[in-house]
């Protein structure tokens, strides 16, 4: 049985690294298929698109680097997490703007001393810059005075 010769020369070395080079790009074409499809459906959440490149890159070398060019530029589960990022710093600035009255659980603000629903005191103010005050503090942080507290609630004492 007769070899095939490549380019006419009749030599078993050169017939080896002909097939050994032809095996190699075949495996290289089969991988680029498959990367392209493992790659598009991270990438794109349409099956038929992904089909699409899929069939693109069964053009030897050129579907893929096609695909390379226009594929999109992040993964499907990136884009999941940027918008679940969002959506909890979107509620976590909500939970800050909307306060409650612990009383009566009407929308109250941060500067507010009464609730405008109820009218039940929620802080008390500052005797020297009249700011509202949280009870767990021992010194106003507007003016630097002194808060004591004690019997009927903070009250501040203006530091000498």
């Amino acid at each position: 049985m007769s070899t095939l010769a490549y380019f006419g020369i009749e030599s078993s070395g050169l017939n080896l690294v002909v097939d050994l080079l032809i095996l190699f790009i075949v495996v290289l074409y089969i991988s680029l298929i498959y990367w392209t499809y493992a790659d598009a459906r991270r990438r794109i959440h349409d099956p038929m698109l992904v089909g699409c490149a899929t069939a693109a890159s069964l053009f030897p070398f050129v579907g893929t680097i096609v695909y390379l060019i226009v594929r999109p530029p992040e993964y499907l589960a990136d884009v999941r997490e940027r918008q679940l990022e969002i959506a909890a710093a979107e509620a976590r600035l909500a939970q800050l703007d909307a306060l409650t009255c612990p009383y009566c659980e009407g929308d109250i603000e941060r500067t507010f001393l009464k609730c405008p629903h109820c009218m039940r005191k929620l802080k008390d103010p500052c005797h020297r810059c009249g700011r509202p005050l949280d009870p767990r503090w021992t010194v106003c942080p507007y003016c630097e005075a002194e808060v004591m507290h004690g019997g009927g609630g903070p009250r501040s004492v203006a530091a000498g």
